[in-house]
């Protein structure tokens, strides 16, 4: 994980580590990337380097959380506080989602962070990744699913855990597909709604 002195780092130098390592990741996926390209582009020591982070891997979660919450910031947020029926909340969702994917299809460099996580994962190196991306969604996840049991959009006859588990691992089922079969700007609308469908019919609250 990132250490706590990587904090007191000048926000200019924090900004040239991200930079300088999301280009290396983005453009040689996790396994090929370079430290040492990434210490000449900062023209920071490797020993200041490990000093903030643990290795390659908490450098790799650190700057993908970093983009991801930078790309989340940069979309409409989902607001269902205006939300009152189960089709008006699924909706949404469907919205947002597209929202989402668009946006990450307009950052190519996080998208290709987030295959190189894909083509990555099952390694205990990628743990450090799936944690921090959990930092991010779990608590967006839980609040989404609690406001969907709240109108009787989502069913409520399940464990809050195991409805977020089964809608976390058809999420990213979907997303792994997006990302690595990278559909054409105008299939999105027609695939997001579709996806969020089948969530919805997975999770949605019974009669």
């Amino acid at each position: 994980m990132v250490r706590s002195g990587f904090a007191k780092v000048p926000v200019a130098q924090r900004h040239a580590i991200v930079a300088a390592a999301t280009e290396e990741f983005a453009a040689h996926g996790f396994h090929n990337a370079s430290l040492n390209r990434i210490l000449e582009a900062t023209g920071m020591s490797k020993g200041s380097m490990y000093h903030y982070f643990d290795g390659k891997s908490d450098l790799f979660a650190y700057v993908v959380r970093v983009e991801l919450e930078q790309l989340m910031r940069g979309v409409e947020p989902l607001d269902l506080t205006t939300t009152t029926t189960p089709d008006g909340f699924w909706s949404a969702l469907a919205t947002y989602y597209l929202d989402l994917m668009s946006a990450l299809r307009a950052a190519p460099q996080l998208a290709a962070m987030i295959r190189a996580w894909i083509a990555a994962s099952g390694t205990s190196e990628m743990q450090h990744v799936q944690k921090e991306l959990e930092t991010v969604i779990g608590p967006w996840m839980q609040q989404v699913l609690a406001t969907g049991q709240g109108i009787g959009a989502v069913r409520d006859d399940l464990p809050p855990g195991m409805l977020i588990a089964v809608a976390g691992a058809m999420g990213q089922a979907i997303d792994t597909w997006l990302m690595t079969q990278a559909p054409e700007a105008e299939d999105l609308p027609r695939l997001t709604s579709a996806s969020i469908g089948m969530i919805r019919r997975a999770l949605e609250a019974r009669p």
